[in-house]
Formats: structure tokens, sequence, C-alpha cells
């Protein structure tokens, strides 16, 4: 599934150094952090101030319940005993409708909203193109020396399979049915984030509502910390010149925010090298070829699946598109990192930025 590189792992974690000054408030709880491995083929940290290590385990160990439950649901190359999954609906394109669980349904559903919303940049019945690119390069990490480049007839061969509107959704019945036989999904684009929104929002009702959960640097913040120091959550964009980023120094910048989500795509997360030349994942529906506009795109809003969608649309798009469509949008802002490393940010992202004089601190 999408930016899977255990590298980008450590773009969450968060600076939760950083503090402030002023007052304790009413309430101060004990930060408390651990991780899972293997959900949506990353690691998964978690965050939380809780009133008790006991408390903390006890939501820990529902959220990882939750999204072994949904990395099953929503994975491409594996079956699980008794349940229906996109592998299931894949391999039924063209014979009959599969019946499935409402969380494939929902982010079925929200993938083609968001298509026809953003101009189809996105988009999860790509999944024909995709797994010849994902083939090429997983032969061509294994034997670096013989990699090369699927052949542009065979990707323009499967493009003619990836009509979103042959994805056909009965909620009534709970069933998808591909009606084009040799289409395939790839939710990669979507799946992790509509997965981390899913857990943030059903967690939080319980009464976790100050933490991180990060599923690879998939950011999804809850609430506000509650250390007496500090008013916002302090998270790191990864340079993509740096993969390794655990100092502030080795950051891009740093953002300030409370219930928000942060995600980024970019050309350094899953990728190989074909005569000297990187490959990676994101892949132009117009030219079937990698993106080559951007080194990485941040997005930050209020939802991850939402944010997971757009900072691929956005990556694939051209500079002023990209911008317009995300000012086009409530409550959504971006980071551009172009290829000679300029940066440049909408006005709303840069009042959350520490470079543009942003900060975590409380008031004086």
């Amino acid at each position: 599934m999408k930016k899977t590189s255990v590298i980008v792992i450590t773009l969450v974690i968060l600076l939760l150094v950083l503090s402030g000054c002023g007052k304790a408030p009413e309430l101060v709880l004990t930060k408390y952090s651990d991780t899972f491995f293997g959900t949506f083929d990353t690691l998964t940290q978690v965050v939380g101030y809780n009133k008790s290590e006991q408390e903390f385990s006890e939501y820990f160990e529902k959220i990882r319940a939750r999204f072994e439950e949904l990395h099953k649901l929503y994975d491409i190359y594996n079956d699980y005993e008794g349940i229906n999954n996109i592998k299931t609906i894949n391999e039924n394109a063209g014979i009959k409708p599969v019946k499935v669980d409402k969380e494939i349904t929902d982010l079925i559903l929200f993938a083609k909203e968001w298509h026809a919303k953003t101009g189809g940049r996105t988009n999860i019945a790509m999944g024909a193109v995709l797994s010849i690119w994902h083939d090429y390069r997983e032969r061509g990490e294994g034997d670096p020396v013989n990699a090369e480049l699927p052949p542009l007839e065979k990707l323009r061969e499967a493009s003619n399979h990836t009509d979103i509107n042959k994805v056909i959704v009965d909620e009534a019945n709970s069933t998808v049915f591909l009606s084009d036989k040799e289409m395939r999904l790839d939710v990669g684009a979507i799946a992790k984030g509509f997965a981390t929104e899913l857990v943030a929002k059903e967690i939080m009702s319980e009464g976790f509502t100050s933490g991180i959960i990060s599923p690879g640097g998939n950011i999804r913040v809850l609430g506000k910390p509650l250390d007496g120091m500090r008013e916002y959550w302090g998270i790191g964009i990864q340079d993509p010149d740096k993969m390794f980023i655990a100092a502030e120094e080795n950051l891009l910048d740093t953002i300030f925010v409370n219930n928000a989500a942060i995600v980024s795509s970019g050309d350094y997360q899953r990728y190989y090298v074909v005569e000297g030349k990187i490959y990676h994942h994101l892949i132009d529906p117009d030219t079937l070829m990698p993106g080559e506009y951007y080194r990485a795109v941040t997005i930050v809003t209020e939802d991850a699946g939402l944010a997971d969608f757009l900072s691929t649309t956005a990556f694939l798009l051209p500079y002023d598109k990209s911008r317009k469509l995300v000012e086009s949008l409530d409550n959504v802002e971006a980071v551009w990192v172009m290829p000679d490393g300029k940066v440049e940010a909408t006005d709303g992202m840069k009042k959350l930025m520490k470079s543009h004089g942003a900060t975590g601190s409380k008031a004086e």
C-alpha cells in the first residue's frame, strides 16, 4: 500500500520535545507512547496523554486491533478466512458482485466522490496499471542491475481498464462489482488515511481525546497536548533530501496543529532505480509514468482520508492547477517542495509553520 517506506515513519515522531511556557491547565495528564508493526505494511505509532499507563494500554490495544481489521479489508494481495476484501472484488471482476463490509463500500464511495470533485488524478480503478509498476519495481529492487521500466504499450493497454464508472456499488445490498473483467482496484492512495480517520473517530468517541495516531507518516492529531505547557502539537515535515529526520535540523519545517491530519506524498517514499534514475510509485494517469512536478507535497486538513487522497492528487497536478485545487477547498492547506528545492505554501499553511513564526507554546 501507498507510502510504506519505514524510513518515512520518523516523519511523525512529532517533536514532542517542543514546549512552551505559561500556566498549567486544570487537567494535566501523563504522556505514553507505543508502536505496532505490520498493518498497512508499516510501523504505527500511538502517542497519548492519559490518566495511567493501564488506560493508555487499553486504548492502544483497541487501536491496534481495529487497524488489523481494516488492513485485512483493504488488502489487495492476500486472502483471509471468512473475509471478502478488495482482493476478493478484483478476483470477481466481470463475474459477479461481491458482498463486503460497510468499511469497504464507504471507502469506495468516498474515492469515487473525490475522484469526480478533483478531476480524476487519483483513481482507485487504476489497479491494472499500478500492478504492472508494482511488479517491475519489486523485480528492480530485488535485482537492481537488471532493473527496467514497464513497456509503455503494456501500460497503455492496461489503462483501457481504469474507468471508475465501472466500479458499481450497491449500497442497499452492500456489494461491489467491477463490470470490466480486466479492471483491478488499488486503494493505496487512500486506504491508510481512510482507516486512520475511522480509527481516530472511533477511539475519540471512547474517550481518547489527546493523542496522535501515525501509521507510516499519515499523521492524525487528536485534540491538544495535555502536558500543561503547549497549546498545539508540533509536527515535523520531512525534507525530501534527508531520509533520517530524528533531529529537528533535518526537517523541512514544523507545523503546529490540533484536531487535524497531516499527510505527505513524495518521490522519496517508494521507488526503484533504472539506469541511474529514480522511478517512484505515484503514477500520472495521463503519461502513465511517475509524476515529476514536485519532490513532495504535504496536505493539512481535518480528515485523514481526505488528506491522503489530496496529497496524491496535488502531487500529480502542475503547480498552478494544484494550488488552485487546494485553495478551492475549505479547511485544506498545502506545502509543495519543487524539484529545485524551492518551497511554496498556501497562506493558511504559513500561519501554521515554524519558519513563519508559528509556535506550539501557550500565550504568556
